[in-house]
């Protein structure tokens, strides 16, 4: 380990400096979000030159990607626990999933809003998740298990009812990324709605 190298990760435990990388790429989303970020800001913020961070990513995009995603589990590391399957009721845990995913789009809209113009990025973060990690694909999962467990019916279309409430997720991030009032959605009337046709 280089002395300078050694400097800026003293305090970081096993932290590697790809890690202290990403996590102050990662802070600096969250205090300023995407729209500015520059390599040289965040070389600077890190504590090591410019050049370092080529040493560890392609490029400045798959840096914000990781960066973006560790924000994203920053995120939801702060919201309320997602219901497991067969616990409570499938409308009350839907409630919670659809209520969690407002709420988690709502507080990453300022990430994502600056990065707009930056289809690679976006693209790079899509590709970064693990199978099973994203919200999408937990929502799907607790749906597919409650259908095994006999509390939906056994042709009831999860992966329809996942694209709905993801749906809503996103219309209310995309109005107001262009600038209109966000709709409220009835949360009691889409689960009602999904619920009618998933039923037993």
């Amino acid at each position: 380990m280089s002395p300078r190298r050694a400097a800026v990760l003293r305090d970081g435990g096993d932290r590697s400096l790809r890690d202290h990388l990403i996590a102050t790429a990662e802070r600096m989303i969250s205090e300023q979000g995407t729209a500015g970020l520059t390599v040289r800001g965040i070389a600077r913020e890190a504590g090591v030159a410019d050049g370092v961070l080529y040493n560890h990513f392609t490029d400045k995009e798959e840096l914000l990607a990781h960066a973006l995603r560790a924000h994203v589990r920053t995120v939801e590391q702060g919201l309320s626990a997602l219901p497991r399957p067969g616990a409570g009721t499938v409308a009350g845990n839907l409630r919670d999933y659809i209520a969690y995913g407002l709420e988690m789009h709502r507080v990453i809209l300022p990430a994502m809003a600056g990065l707009l113009g930056r289809p690679e990025v976006l693209a790079r973060f899509a590709t970064a998740n693990e199978p099973g990690e994203d919200y999408r694909d937990r929502l799907l999962g607790y749906l597919r298990a409650e259908r095994e467990l006999g509390r939906l019916a056994p042709g009831a279309r999860v992966e329809s009812a996942t694209a709905m409430i993801v749906g809503v997720c996103h219309e209310t991030v995309l109005t107001l990324l262009f600038g209109g009032a966000p709709p409220e959605p009835n949360v009691d009337d889409l689960v009602a709605t999904l619920l009618d046709g998933l039923s037993p």
